[in-house]
Order: structure tokens, then C-alpha cells, then sequence
């Protein structure tokens, strides 16, 4: 028997989520559910999807592993499309700050926030960073994520921007999850460069940028666009280059004040933009005309206390959404699935249907891999999640917890909830 070779059969609802890139508008709520479904993965790749007596009378369920869905849900694995793991130390003294009513910005003003994290992350070795990566996608793992992004961003200079994204390609090797790797070398001004913002960009440009072009070990360029961190002009200066230099791009929008970083993201077509609590509705409508992800985080404007991105409005506006944690050691220190679930149907007036969509083939899209993951189609890989109650409206109905019950990458089991 070849290995990732698995049919799963007997699926209570296989929630397929089909397509090939981004839903966006009313297509979100389309999940092309199949009651009694089963699906044949080999060497695995998906080779069949459809009802579980038609798929049994093609293919001997002796030359598979098998699995038995019965009473069971069956969706495409979680794609945490926005994320920045691997750094080290905390700041758990900040949050209790802002606990007590300081602000995000105030924080960061006073050499809190990112540079905080940039001191921590400088300081560990590259092992430290791995073993606290490996725990971390463990955790991820067990939510059901199969394909999650990461971000660098806690160096600001060479050494430690190029040791995140080795950490993370060396991490790939090892774990079950893929990872799509992004440079966030500009997340932050570093101290040495306050007062010259475009100093520091042409040292992000000119020193930092060739190298991981040249080392393959980023496939998207971000940028932190916001009001006392990088002006729009900055961030299509770096971003447009990064173009050029073949990388694809995404950008931190909007998040804090209006700035216009929605309608850049549309001017220089970002895969996507994310956060855009402060999207303007030009913003909203030209991304939707651009095919930009619109790429939310309910969890930081959770934790920050904020007032959550316009997911309802975009949607209604014709955007494709995607929904991720955002985890970081800063504004949210989640990986949690559920929560995300929870708010975003709670507190954004997303639908269930749209939710899973905005975690799944939106995900994907948003990192450029609609083709390949997302969804439960013919050629696709077998990445699967299978929860332990019999419809996907489980989901948000049992608040904050986790219900997925066994995870498949690549056709093979990697994690059993049950073991």
C-alpha cells in the first residue's frame, strides 16, 4: 500500500468548499456540501469526491487505508493565512497595560510592542526559535490547520530577519504543516532609524531584500503601512521593488488609522491585505474590483479591544474574505481556531457558510495557493479535517473549543484527537 493512500467514506456532510481560487460576494456562503460523502486520496493527491456508494463501487477499499466518517463532518483542512510564530520571548507585561488602558500605539511609542520582541528575538539562537516553533505548530496542528503563513518581522535588521525565516524553512522540513514564508523586514522602525523611515527602507531594499530573494527563503514581501510606521509612498516603494525582484506581496492595511493602505494593495495587486479595521469604503470597493484578499483578524481587534473590521460590508461589497489569528507575541497571542470561529460569527455577522469558506479556499488564495489546497476537489492535496460531530454547524455552536477529531495532510493521518 502506497503511502497517502486513504479513503475516507461515510461522511455525515463532506464540505468540500470546491473551487480553484477566491470566493468572493454571495459565493462565500456556497460550501457544495455532500451528504454521505467519501474521498479517495492517492500518493497523496485527491483523485475522487462524491456519494460514498458511488465512490465504493470504483475503487477496493483493501488497497487504502480507510477511514470511517460515519456521523462525522469532513472539511478541507484550516489555512491560517496570517500569522508571525516564530519569535521569541512574550510581553505578557504589556498586554496587563494595556489591560489597564494603555493604548497599542502608546505602548509602542515608548519602545514597547514590535521592538520589544525584536531585543527577545535577536537574543535566542536559531535552536530556541526552532523548538518553540515546533510547539506552536503542534498547537496549530490540533485546530485543524494544515497550511499556515509566516511572517518575519522581530529582527528589523539582517542577521535576525534572515535566522526567522530560516528557523521557519527548516521547520517545514520537519512538521506535517507547509508553510508559506513571508518578509516583514518593515514592521517597525528601529531606533537608529527614527526620523529616517526612508533611510531604513532603502537599507531593507538594498541589504536585506537580494538575500532572500537570492535564498528563496520568502515567497511574499509585507509591509506594517500605518500612521507613525510606514507611509503609503514607503510601502509601494518596497513593495514595487519586491515585485520586481520576483516576490509576490502583501501588506498590513489600515489597522489603526485610515491611511489608504486598502487602495494601495489594489494599485500594485497584493495577493493580499490584511487587518483593515479602518478601511475606507473606496478602499473596500476598489480591492473588490482588484481581487485582493481582504484578510481579517478577529482575534487582535479582540484582544486590543477595538472595534472589528467591516467583514459583513465587504462581503456585501463583493470582496473575497479570509479570516486568520494574527498570533503574535504582541496584539494577539492566539493560534486559536475556535475564537476566530466564535467572533467573526458573533461579532462580524458572518455566516457559518462564509466563515469556513474565509478559513479554507479563501485562506488559501490569500497565500497564492487556491490551485493547490482549500478545497475538496480532484487534483488538489488531501489535506482533510474531520470533526467529531455530524454537521460543520458544530463549529461555532461550541464557543471557543475545539471539534476536530483527526487531521489528514498529504492523505496521511497527523493528528488523532482519539490517540
Amino acid at each position: 500500500m502506497k503511502k497517502g493512500n486513504l479513503i475516507i467514506k461515510n461522511a455525515n456532510e463532506l464540505v468540500t468548499c470546491s473551487g480553484f481560487k477566491a470566493k468572493a460576494g454571495v459565493e462565500m456562503s456556497d460550501l457544495h456540501l455532500i451528504f454521505n460523502g467519501a474521498v479517495v486520496i492517492e500518493e497523496g493527491i485527491i483523485k475522487a469526491v462524491g456519494a460514498t456508494e458511488e465512490i465504493l463501487n470504483n475503487y477496493d477499499e483493501n488497497d487504502y487505508e480507510v477511514i470511517d466518517a460515519s456521523g462525522k463532518a469532513v472539511l478541507p483542512g484550516f489555512v491560517d493565512s496570517h500569522t508571525h510564530f516564530v519569535f521569541g520571548g512574550n510581553r505578557a507585561e504589556e498586554f496587563s497595560w494595556r489591560l489597564r488602558g494603555d493604548s497599542y500605539m502608546e505602548i509602542m511609542q515608548r519602545g514597547g510592542g514590535i521592538v520589544n520582541s525584536v531585543r527577545a528575538t535577536a537574543e535566542a539562537s536559531k535552536e530556541e526559535l526552532f523548538k518553540i516553533g515546533l510547539k506552536r505548530l503542534n498547537s496549530m496542528l490540533s485546530f485543524g490547520v494544515t497550511t499556515v503563513e509566516g511572517k518575519s518581522g522581530y529582527g528589523l535588521d539582517y542577521d535576525t530577519e534572515i535566522k526567522q525565516l530560516e528557523v521557519m524553512n527548516e521547520l517545514e522540513k520537519v512538521h506535517p504543516i507547509e508553510i508559506a514564508k513571508t518578509f516583514l523586514g518593515a514592521h517597525a522602525v528601529p531606533k537608529e532609524y527614527k526620523g529616517r523611515e526612508d533611510e531604513f527602507i532603502d537599507f531593507i531594499i538594498e541589504k536585506v531584500l537580494p538575500t532572500v530573494v537570492e535564498r528563496d527563503l520568502a515567497e511574499f514581501c509585507d509591509i506594517f503601512c500605518e500612521k507613525n510606521v510606514f507611509t503609503v509612498e514607503q510601502s509601494r516603494r518596497l513593495l514595487n521593488k519586491a515585485k520586481e525582484l520576483g516576490m509576490k506581496t502583501k501588506i498590513h492595511a489600515d489597522e489603526i488609522v485610515q491611511l489608504g493602505g486598502a487602495e494601495l494593495a489594489a494599485e500594485i495587486g497584493a495577493v493580499s491585505a490584511d487587518h483593515l479595521l479602518q478601511a475606507s469604503d473606496k478602499g473596500i470597493a476598489d480591492m473588490a474590483k482588484a481581487k485582493v484578499v481582504a484578510t481579517l483578524l478577529p482575534c487582535t481587534a479582540f484582544s486590543l479591544k477595538e472595534e472589528f473590521a467591516r467583514g459583513r460590508y465587504m462581503i456585501d461589497k463583493g470582496c473575497a474574505v479570509a479570516l486568520a489569528t494574527d498570533f503574535n507575541p504582541g496584539s494577539c497571542f492566539t493560534e486559536s481556531i475556535p475564537l476566530v470561529i466564535a467572533l467573526a460569527a458573533l461579532h462580524m455577522n458572518m455566516s457559518i457558510e462564509e466563515i469556513i469558506t474565509a478559513l479554507t479556499i479563501n485562506g488559501a488564495a490569500a497565500i497564492d495557493r487556491a490551485d493547490k489546497i482549500g478545497s475538496i476537489d480532484i487534483g488538489k492535496q488531501g489535506d482533510i479535517i474531520i470533526l467529531e460531530n455530524p454537521s460543520y454547524k458544530f463549529l461555532p455552536y461550541h464557543i471557543g473549543v475545539s471539534i476536530v477529531e483527526k487531521v489528514i495532510k498529504k492523505g496521511q493521518l497527523v493528528f488523532d484527537k482519539e490517540k
